[in-house]
């Protein structure tokens, strides 16, 4: 069987850091506050005229040298966000021209923070129908272009980041074995941003309204993300005839560290096989698996032959699950 197997990780951050203390002089919160409710203690920020394209070219940039190719060996991007430099064209397309990658078709894949597992999957099954051999995922976000700073409840959490991942054919008894997506409309109004669609277009009105902005209603996110979590990980698992105690890393969303060890709680998974690093990027949306992913292979823990697990959740409800042997 053909599958898609990662062959170069590669993440970017701006250069830009927000910390607590920072958040504290522009909003009512502490930082004691915002750690104990989120496990965050600082994010990274755009700079003026810094856009969703400029970080996920750079995190491609590194994931294709660490690969060992160059531009012209990448057949399709697949980039999750919810932060596009504009409507259109896709950040997909600006990021084929600046890479070099002349023969790749492109697209991007709004499922907001579950944006990383959904560009996943799109890359691994053109691999594993063998129309594409190699395949570049992208997960990237500006989300402070759409954060309120005078909403504590958001503010502290959403930041910015790229992260990206090479996928190449193997043969080989490993690569991704399984992909689960799931999406749920009934929780639309828990996590979204009503201003800048077809439903309320940019004008003066919404602007004055700060409808262009995300809404979260945190404590309800949080109940169902939790579950989410854990049903999408337990599914994967089990119909794979695997159980928690095979998993060598698991490499979650970085939404909330409560959520996290919530989740981690119900599966029965133990913290020391969870990469966790929400407390330096905060909340970076569809580019946090990638980024954290990128992290843990530079930092050695993974190696051939580990089940590695991964899952995210976002807005909509959209939310899935991956499951690879490395």
């Amino acid at each position: 069987m053909t599958r898609a197997r990662i062959i170069g990780t590669g993440c970017y951050a701006p250069k830009r850091v927000l910390t607590n203390a920072d958040l504290a002089r522009m909003v009512d919160t502490s930082d004691e506050w915002i750690v104990q409710r989120s496990g965050i203690r600082q994010r990274h920020i755009v700079d003026d005229g810094e856009a969703t394209s400029d970080l996920a070219v750079r995190a491609a940039q590194q994931a294709l040298e660490r690969a060992g190719l160059v531009p012209e060996d990448i057949d399709f991007i697949a980039v999750g966000t919810t932060t596009p430099d504009m409507l259109f064209p896709s950040v997909g397309n600006i990021v084929q021209h600046r890479l070099g990658c002349r023969r790749a078709g492109s697209v991007d894949l709004l499922a907001a923070c579950a944006g990383s597992i959904y560009s996943l999957a799109t890359g691994a099954q053109f691999v594993q129908t063998g129309k594409y051999r190699r395949v570049l995922c992208i997960g990237a976000e500006s989300l402070s272009r759409i954060t309120d700073f005078t909403d504590r409840g958001t503010c502290v959490l959403l930041a910015d980041a790229a992260g990206a991942a090479v996928l190449e054919a193997t043969e080989e008894d490993r690569g991704i074995l399984d992909v689960d997506l799931y999406s749920d409309g009934r929780y639309w109004d828990l996590l979204y941003m009503p201003g800048g669609g077809s439903r309320h277009p940019a004008t003066h009105e919404t602007v004055d309204a700060r409808m262009h902005y995300a809404k979260m209603k945190g404590s309800e996110v949080f109940k169902v993300a939790v579950r989410m979590f854990a049903d999408a990980a337990e599914r994967i698992l089990a119909r794979n005839g695997f159980t928690a105690s095979d998993v060598s890393l698991f490499v979650p969303h970085q939404a909330n560290l409560r959520i996290i060890e919530a989740a981690c709680k119900r599966v029965a998974l133990p913290m020391d096989r969870v990469y966790v690093n929400v407390d330096r990027y905060g909340n970076t949306g569809a580019a946090s698996v990638y980024v954290a992913l990128a992290e843990a292979v530079e930092a050695g823990r993974v190696a051939r032959g580990d089940l590695v697990l991964m899952a995210a959740f976002g807005g909509g409800f959209a939310w899935g699950a991956a499951l690879m042997r490395w």
